[in-house]
């Protein structure tokens, strides 16, 4: 069961991720908020379905990094140092990506500028990390299957005639 909801909390983080990173009229302060408060929502309920070990809150880091984007200031020099010390799930295509289109829905926002945005890409130069743009939200998480060894050992298993496995040899 907690591998069941890791994957679909893993899918919910890249559906969602890959829309922010697709659509202009979600990029805004009020969607990074609206974000946070629904992950916390997710988490809560992981919590109080005694979930939490599963690890399923951590697929969703990249999600909630980009929501602290959105709600972050982006004038700075050390605006540009928080967000690339803060946002370390995410790739460089999706930070800049983001900041390119971050769109101010009121009057008291402003736009992130040109010079803001080369900023955060000269901090993030050092990064060694792979091009990559989009989650693939096909892609399967590895199943674990718990190892429970067994107190019966070989040498006292008697295997009888009728399955004809005379092929099968005691050492």
């Amino acid at each position: 069961i907690q591998q069941v909801f890791r994957q679909i909390f893993y899918m919910i983080n890249a559906v969602a991720l890959n829309n922010l990173l697709l659509r202009k009229d979600v990029c805004s302060w009020s969607t990074g908020m609206q974000l946070r408060f629904n992950i916390s929502q997710l988490e809560e309920w992981l919590h109080g379905k005694n979930l939490q070990q599963s690890r399923a809150a951590q697929t969703l880091v990249p999600l909630i990094q980009a929501a602290q984007l959105l709600q972050l200031k982006k004038k700075t020099s050390e605006d540009a140092e928080a967000i690339c010390s803060l946002c370390t799930s995410l790739t460089t295509q999706q930070i800049v990506k983001i900041l390119n289109l971050y769109t101010p829905v009121n009057e008291f926002e402003e736009r992130v500028t040109v010079a803001f945005i080369r900023e955060v890409q000269k901090h993030l130069e050092e990064r060694n990390e792979s091009p990559q743009l989009l989650l693939d939200f096909k892609h399967i998480l590895p199943v674990l299957f718990p190892f429970n060894p067994s107190s019966i050992t070989m040498d006292s298993i008697h295997l009888p005639a009728s399955l004809n496995l005379d092929f099968l040899n005691k050492v």
